[in-house]
């Protein structure tokens, strides 16, 4: 999510209302039909602690479910000029990656926390053209590789070795971009991915225009040609399966955030952020299972 959104969360809590819906580039005609998620209920989302991203650890047995929110950042790192995080993710084995960025500079931020607890940081430098924003991050299902995505419309995510788990990263040494997932179809302001399998991803996009897909606010599927790696760059074929719920008492621009699949239930979730003064009483936390 950009400066703009952030800031727009800022006010809200405050008790101002603002928010700019952005056109942006028209594309081609949707992709085919892929998978159908059917609504199956939803929680309320916290505006501080739970309106930016989410995911389900499996290391420890038993571990709740992680959530990021202005509230989740620590002082600590806000205070270094860390002060936006994104959707997290984590990996099979315990790692738990949060993403974050900073109003300006070059460079992005994942902060890493073992199994045993312990933190870590790892920077990446911005390649040439590459985005400042660092919204959401998704770990492959080996717990090597990390994809991340940028703001605006685009046709690629960036492939990453997973910080903390794979045997090549260092918190003392930058951390490279290894490889790039070209899209075939055009995609625009994506808040979060998330594995399902080894070649396939679901996404929340924010995108207000709706030109790309016939509508706002999509979920999409991306299949990629082969599991990502270190080694080269691979392919993903796109489809958007339905728009995200958009319910509120209050009339206004949604905003889509972050998505987490938990394969031990099958359960889909995502974030939606309500407009105007209801960001504050009924964003949700939306649940889908697969038919």
């Amino acid at each position: 999510m950009p400066l703009r959104a952030r800031q727009r969360c800022h006010a809200l809590l405050a008790a101002l209302v603002t928010l700019t819906a952005t056109a942006l580039l028209a594309a081609a005609p949707p992709a085919s039909a892929g998978d159908t998620w059917t609504e199956a209920g939803s929680d309320r989302a916290d505006p501080l602690t739970e309106s930016q991203g989410l995911t389900s650890v499996e290391v420890p047995a038993g571990s709740a479910n992680r959530y990021t929110g202005i509230g989740t950042i620590p002082i600590g790192v806000s205070t270094r000029g860390w002060n936006h995080v994104g959707d997290p993710d984590a990996s099979y084995d315990g790692h738990y990656i949060e993403p974050y960025q900073a109003d300006s500079g070059t460079a992005k931020m994942y902060r890493v926390q073992a199994p045993n607890g312990a933190w870590s940081e790892y920077v990446h430098t911005l390649g040439p053209g590459e985005a400042l924003n660092n919204s959401w991050v998704a770990v492959s299902p080996d717990g090597q590789w990390m994809l991340s995505g940028e703001w605006g419309t685009m046709t690629r995510f960036l492939v990453f070795p997973t910080p903390g788990v794979n045997a090549s990263t260092s918190p003392s040494a930058n951390l490279p971009q290894a490889a790039t997932v070209t899209l075939d179809h055009a995609v625009r302001d994506v808040q979060g991915c998330d594995f399902v399998s080894a070649t396939q991803l679901l996404c929340s996009s924010d995108d207000p225009a709706g030109t790309l897909f016939g509508y706002t606010k999509p979920l999409l599927q991306i299949d990629l040609s082969a599991a990502p790696a270190g080694s080269g760059n691979v392919s993903g074929h796109v489809t958007a399966l339905r728009q995200l719920p958009l319910r509120s008492s209050c009339s206004g621009s949604f905003e889509a955030e972050g998505i987490d699949y938990d394969r031990r239930t099958g359960t889909l979730r995502v974030i939606v952020v309500s407009p105007g003064f209801c960001v504050l009483t009924d964003s949700k936390t939306y649940r889908f299972t697969r038919s």
